[in-house]
């Protein structure tokens, strides 16, 4: 598009100072501006501000009443439901049918831990000191053999694609990492990476910030990006799509996660079965909240519909709150960012996206005087970034659905630097040991104290295929990469 065209288009916008310094600008700096203002949509960031606005507004001088989520609307399975064993088998079958995919969003960095690297690189530690990517590789791996088994498919037969959500500073070394370690045995042409947008920072009247004089300043737009992220095209070579890939492999159902979490079950088929038969469009799996003043978002419901409502949202009254019933907090069902959906629902996403409100987050925002040209460090925020988050869609879903697990199988958050006391990685690394010395015992095994054992996830994924210890004992600590390993440690 020529340059003319694209001014023309900024100007009737309101954003014709994006073009102040134009004169002054490199050949090369003027072609990099115009490919970026190019590919904005500058209309739709309208859009989003007058909405973002609006809605916060409305929730500060008129806000929905926070009701907690109705028993009825929510199963567990944390003190093993009868239904159990028919949901994993449900869940077995439709894996096993080529109809489940992973969508894992891995777009941000391990810069609270001390890394720059993908949070996914992270080593937590562990004795085979294996990445966060690597064990959910090989979950995806293990639970393609416990299908084939189940269902009597043929060895290698059964794939469950892995999409992976990367962020424009994280994708390149992402898929460099994956290349190097061979894609942890899984074959390339089943896990194909994608990239979360981005959207221009802005000031508080709404206008486009520049970073400086020839680049728009942006920012990730939230994990909820991840719905626009499966529309765009999957390189600039190729018009395939995440969409599009899910419908040519025939993949009804999709299993979302985020990279952080070293418990995560990945395609879990309990939870499968779960959604497919209550013909959820879209679920969440939720944890009982540790306390009332757990610092966690909780779905329940804002208004007529189901949400996710913030905890600086809830009163300390609602907080504490009890079911009457059965003793447990009414805002229970704590968020842990592990939804379904159907393919179809992710498709239909677009019909409602521009009802979807983003969020504000007033941030200071490094930029440039328009008058002078000269770099601005702000000491005081300045602008503001603009993020969708990926549950806001609950409340536009017809047919939702809601788990409950339980914490210490499934979920031990990686948040925080080592040393920092909570959600960390020697938290992550205890909470995974932990559940791997409950798999052998509920496999009839006993584990001295003190003991520490780790077992890949090419051995077990839930506990499952551990029958042959029965009855040992285990007296010394190590890693297990295959089952015969085990007979060393007795």
């Amino acid at each position: 598009m020529a340059v003319d065209n694209i001014r023309d288009r900024y100007q009737a916008a309101g954003h014709d100072h994006l073009f102040t310094f134009w004169s002054t600008l490199e050949e090369s700096e003027r072609k990099s501006l115009s490919r970026q203002l190019e590919t904005l949509d500058v209309d739709r960031v309208n859009r989003i501000y007058k909405k973002a606005i609006a809605s916060e507004k409305e929730a500060a001088t008129d806000p929905e009443p926070i009701e907690p989520l109705p028993v009825e609307a929510c199963e567990s399975i944390v003190n093993d439901s009868p239904s159990e064993k028919t949901w994993s088998s449900q869940g077995l079958q439709a894996i096993a049918r080529g109809e489940v995919g992973v969508l894992l969003m891995a777009g941000g960095q391990g810069t609270r831990l001390g890394s720059s690297a993908p949070k996914g690189c992270y080593d937590i530690g562990l004795p085979s000191h294996k990445s966060l990517f690597q064990y959910q590789a090989e979950r995806i791996a293990r639970l393609q053999v416990v299908a084939e088994k189940e269902c009597n498919k043929a060895a290698g037969s059964v794939v469950v694609p892995w999409y992976v959500m990367t962020s424009g500073p994280t994708r390149r070394e992402t898929e460099a990492f994956f290349t190097k370690n061979k894609f942890f045995g899984l074959s390339s042409k089943n896990v194909v990476f994608f990239e979360q947008g981005t959207l221009p920072c802005l000031t508080a009247e709404g206008k486009i910030m520049l970073e400086n004089t020839s680049r728009i300043a942006v920012a990730p737009d939230g994990n909820g990006g991840l719905y626009a992220a499966t529309r765009t095209p999957l390189s600039e070579s190729s018009n395939s799509t995440v969409l599009s890939d899910l419908t040519d492999r025939g993949i009804l159902y999709v299993h979302a996660y985020c990279v952080d979490n070293c418990l995560v079950k990945v395609a879990d088929p309990v939870f499968l079965g779960y959604c497919i038969s209550k013909q959820a469009d879209c679920a969440a799996k939720v944890v009982p909240k540790a306390s009332s003043s757990e610092a966690v978002g909780v779905v329940a419901r804002r208004g007529e519909k189901f949400s996710v409502v913030e905890y600086s949202e809830i009163s300390k009254e609602q907080a504490e709150l009890r079911n009457a019933k059965t003793g447990e907090l009414a805002f229970n069902a704590a968020n842990i960012a592990n939804h379904f959906y159907t393919t179809s629902y992710l498709k239909s996403v677009k019909s409602f996206e521009d009802d979807l409100a983003f969020h504000i987050a007033r941030k200071k925002i490094p930029t440039v005087d328009l008058k002078t040209g000269k770099a601005i460090k702000p000491s005081e925020p300045n602008g503001m970034k603009l993020e969708l988050f990926v549950f806001d869609v609950f409340p536009f879903t017809k047919r939702f659905a809601v788990l409950e697990v339980a914490r210490n199988e499934e979920f031990s958050p990686l948040k925080n630097a080592p040393g920092s006391g909570a959600d960390n990685p020697e938290t992550s690394r205890r909470d995974l040991l932990a559940q791997h010395k409950r798999f052998l015992e509920r496999a009839g095994a006993q584990v001295k104290g003190g003991v520490e054992i780790e077992l890949s996830p090419c051995v077990s994924y839930a506990g499952e295929g551990l029958e042959f210890v029965k009855g040992k004992t285990f007296t010394k600590s190590g890693y297990v990469e295959n089952p015969e390993e085990l007979d060393a440690l007795f």
